[in-house]
C-alpha cells in the first residue's frame, strides 16, 4: 500500500486539493534534505519526520509510523509501517515550496498528499 493513502483512508479530510501556488519539482536528494531536515511534515492527525540517515518516524491517528527511505532516480522511495500495517515500498515524486511538500505516489502518476513543513 502507499504511505500517503494508507494513512489517508482514515478520513477524506486527509486529502488535499490542488495547491494554488506552483510547487517546484524536487529531483535531488540534497535539495530534498535541505527542505525536510529538522522539520516536521504535518497534516491533520499526522506528524512525520524524515531524517538524513534514511529513517522515517512519527505518528498517524495516534499510531506510530516508522520506516526507511532512499533517493533513487529523482524520486523519494520509502518502505513504511503504520501501527502494525505494512505500507510497502513506493517511489514518489516530490514537489515543494517554502511551506508545503507534496508526495505523489507511483513516481508521480498516482494519488498525492500535501504536508505542511513546520
Amino acid at each position: 500500500m502507499r504511505l500517503i493513502f494508507a494513512l489517508g483512508f482514515l478520513s477524506s479530510i486527509f486529502f488535499s486539493s490542488a495547491a494554488s501556488a506552483e510547487l517546484k519539482r524536487i529531483t535531488d536528494r540534497s535539495e530534498f534534505l535541505n527542505i525536510v531536515e529538522g522539520r516536521s511534515l504535518t497534516r491533520p492527525l499526522i506528524k512525520l519526520f524524515v531524517t538524513a540517515d534514511g529513517n522515517i518516524t512519527g505518528s498517524g491517528a495516534t499510531l506510530p509510523v516508522s520506516g526507511s527511505w532512499t533517493w533513487k532516480d529523482g524520486f523519494f522511495c520509502r518502505d513504511m509501517t503504520w501501527g502494525k500495517r505494512e505500507l510497502g515500498y513506493n517511489c514518489q515524486e516530490v514537489r515543494a515550496d517554502s511551506v508545503t511538500i507534496r508526495f505523489t505516489s507511483d513516481q508521480g502518476s498516482g494519488d498525492f498528499a500535501d504536508f505542511k513543513l513546520r
